[in-house]
């Protein structure tokens, strides 16, 4: 009987200290958290200002929208709403290759509305339609158009950046 007090005490204990410990962590990753959002606006860049997130650098060089297709008659794509080009400096700041992922990057609109990156479309409006496919050496940086395909009536506010599919990623903002 005292053995099963014994456990059933320690076992109160292991979890008391377990829920503190759980407190703590949670306050910690809130008062990280709260850092973070901080740290949020630094992370803002605008149209000109390099931003970085991870190994790479971006520095957002213009925006055009309202593209209905791009390329030729032969080859070339065609909005389903509008083209929106962005083009975008990306220089390898870490110290091994790594490559730049379109598909990886996101706009959105004023209301938050996501928008995905169309890599087909990229091909025509990238002279060197390997601009984003290879892998970028260290100190080494491309520039490239990164295409959205948006409604017409839709304007876009910002970008989120990244250096790869699982990075925290950088905005910049394009109001």
């Amino acid at each position: 009987m005292r053995k099963i007090a014994t456990l059933a005490l320690l076992a109160t204990g292991l979890i008391a200290l377990g829920c503190g410990a759980g407190t703590t962590d949670d306050a910690t990753s809130k008062a990280d958290a709260g850092g973070a959002k901080g740290d949020d606006k630094p992370k803002t860049a605008k149209i000109g200002q390099p931003a970085r997130d991870g190994k790479f650098e971006f520095t957002v060089k213009s925006s055009k929208c309202g593209v209905a297709k791009i390329g030729t008659d032969m080859l070339g794509a065609k909005a389903q709403g509008q083209f929106c080009l962005v083009t975008v400096n990306v220089k390898n700041i870490g110290k091994e290759s790594q490559m730049f992922d379109g598909s990886s990057q996101k706009a959105y609109a004023a209301n938050g509305t996501e928008y995905s990156a169309d890599g087909g479309a990229a091909i025509y409006a990238n002279k060197n339609a390997e601009t984003f496919l290879n892998d970028i050496n260290p100190g080494n940086q491309v520039t490239g158009v990164v295409v959205f395909d948006i409604p017409k009536n839709v304007k876009l506010a910002k970008l989120e950046l990244h250096d790869s599919p699982f990075s925290g990623g950088v905005t910049v903002s394009l109001a």
